[in-house]
């Protein structure tokens, strides 16, 4: 039997999305509405301005989601694990 005085929770599942995976669907929502993703993720990165990211695809929502310093971890461990 319940207790009617228990709090019950509830959760909103998150979505999981790496922050590479991230970045890629960032990348190509860019490149579809014309815009140097390249140039457009530095800005958002240095910024933290949402508006240098298209809404397209659910870009915008999508980076916001994670944090920008995951973000640029991201990066750098790609960049300098490329051999």
């Amino acid at each position: 039997m319940d207790d009617k005085r228990d709090t019950q929770q509830f959760e909103i599942p998150r979505e999981k999305r790496s922050p590479r995976d991230t970045l890629l669907g960032v990348y190509d929502a860019m490149r579809e509405k014309g815009y140097d993703p390249v140039n457009q993720i530095v800005g958002y990165l240095l910024s933290g301005d949402p508006t240098y990211i298209t809404s397209h695809n659910n870009a915008r929502y999508l980076i916001s989601r994670i944090e920008r310093d995951e973000l640029l971890e991201e990066l750098v461990r790609a960049y300098v694990e490329r051999k």
